[in-house]
């Protein structure tokens, strides 16, 4: 479907994006790209669309019309009606059109369209934008920061609608996101950048084998627990943490039953995605293959 085969991104003389190996989107991938600021992740999105000059080739079978987008700020009449913000854009009238009455039923905004935009909450906002996405109906769409800004229960409530409205279609799908349990839920694919540099990319599962193996234990990181755990391999974690890699079923279950002897509460996962790519930075961009 695209592939990104070794372009230059340059602000004045300032390197923002360098990817020097393919990546290659496949038809119903669910990539998330992640990283820092600055780490070169909008830059990405906004090559691929075209909106950003690079050095290098982009090729993909698509048309610009086959390629839909979310951007982090969206901008709208505040003291108009959202009903007429939605049929002015799409040049279509909600009565007449189907498929946007069954989007606006889905995500809950049919008590919205008579507001004024300004009085809709962050999350009706955000609803409101991805429909006008989702109506394009796109073969590939880039979600930027989709959820930014909003409180957890809100989050947790659209990424549930994405995940839903997705699930049984072969849209392939950008997500930037600094959210990591959001994309555990949302994507197989992970891209990581870091200053511009691509660390790896992968599926889920083999970048976890790749950089924390079989399985990790997480526990608080405590001067008993690193006490009880000072036998044990550690790799690295956010700092009020401590996480344990098991290499195996066996080395597993030897460290679950010494912390469960010890009393000592802890959290099994072969998925961590925050542990997985802060292991990943820590070894820099030699780790990419």
């Amino acid at each position: 479907m695209v592939t990104i085969d070794h372009i230059c991104v340059t602000y004045g003389e300032k390197v923002a994006l360098s990817i020097t190996k393919p990546i290659v989107l496949q038809e119903g991938d669910r990539i998330g790209i992640i990283g820092a600021n600055g780490a070169g992740k909008s830059t990405l999105v906004k090559a691929i669309l075209g909106v950003t000059p690079y050095k290098g080739r982009i090729i993909t079978n698509l048309k610009q019309e086959e390629i839909a987008v979310h951007l982090q700020e969206n901008n709208y009449v505040d003291n108009m009606p959202i009903r007429y913000i939605m049929e002015g854009i799409l040049n279509t009238s909600i009565k007449k059109n189907k498929r946007l009455q069954e989007l606006i039923a889905f995500f809950g905004m049919e008590d919205c369209l008579k507001k004024r935009y300004s009085a809709l909450s962050g999350g009706q906002k955000q609803r409101m934008t991805i429909i006008l996405v989702l109506l394009q109906d796109a073969k590939l769409t880039f979600f930027d920061e989709v959820t930014s800004g909003l409180d957890f229960e809100t989050r947790q409530q659209l990424v549930l609608k994405l995940q839903e409205w997705y699930r049984e279609k072969d849209t392939t799908i950008c997500m930037v996101s600094h959210y990591y349990e959001e994309l555990e839920q949302l994507v197989n694919k992970i891209l990581i950048l870091d200053q511009g540099q691509v660390v790896d990319y992968g599926t889920k599962e083999e970048l976890f084998q790749k950089y924390c193996k079989h399985a990790i234990v997480i526990l608080d990181n405590t001067a008993k627990n690193q006490e009880i755990t000072k036998n044990y391999e550690r790799i690295a974690a956010p700092s009020h943490l401590l996480a344990l890699s098991c290499e195996n079923e066996e080395k597993e279950r030897q460290i679950i039953n010494h912390l469960l002897a010890q009393n000592v509460n802890f959290k099994r996962s072969d998925r961590d995605i925050e542990i997985m790519s802060i292991n990943a930075l820590q070894g820099g961009i030699q780790h990419a293959e």
